[in-house]
């Protein structure tokens, strides 16, 4: 299984138009070679290199999506499908890269599930990964790079 984007290569820098400093909206993605026993999709965009000064965990959830259809093969750009989970801020919406120093690695990573799991909207990461145990039948990401230009960050 793969996740893929036409809008960057993985390792590549995320486009400035999927973070704060553009229209803050999440970029196209493709899912590639879904095992054929999937019944649903999880979809977890992470930033683990937060400084530990402003997050003990070092991590900031900036977007979870689960119990996406098995048949959905892409999320459109400025698009969602399935349940929102709670992101680190408190909502439920896509939140684009904003790193607060240097250049941060961004996760969208990507789980095949035998089956949905049962959450509602709001879910905490937390929550959705002790929902999955048991059910990941593959696993895949894709790593995108951030930094901001903006010297105000500074």
């Amino acid at each position: 299984m793969k996740i893929i984007s036409k809008d960057f290569k993985h390792g590549e820098y995320i486009p400035a138009k999927f973070s704060c400093e553009g229209e803050n909206i999440n970029p196209d993605l493709e899912f590639i070679d879904i095992p054929k026993d999937t019944n649903s999709l999880v979809l977890i965009f992470d930033d683990p290199d937060v400084p530990a000064v402003l997050r003990e965990d070092r991590n900031f959830d900036h977007w979870l999506l689960f119990n996406i259809p098995a048949d959905i093969k892409e999320i459109k750009e400025n698009s969602f499908v399935g349940i929102r989970g709670q992101n680190t801020r408190g909502g439920l919406d896509y939140i684009g890269p904003c790193p607060p120093d240097t250049i941060h690695r961004y996760f969208f990573r990507l789980y095949a599930l035998s089956e949905e799991i049962d959450l509602e909207d709001g879910a905490s990461k937390e929550e959705i990964y002790q929902a999955m145990e048991g059910k990941i039948l593959a696993k895949a990401y894709l790593v995108g790079l951030y930094e901001q230009k903006d010297e105000k960050k500074k």
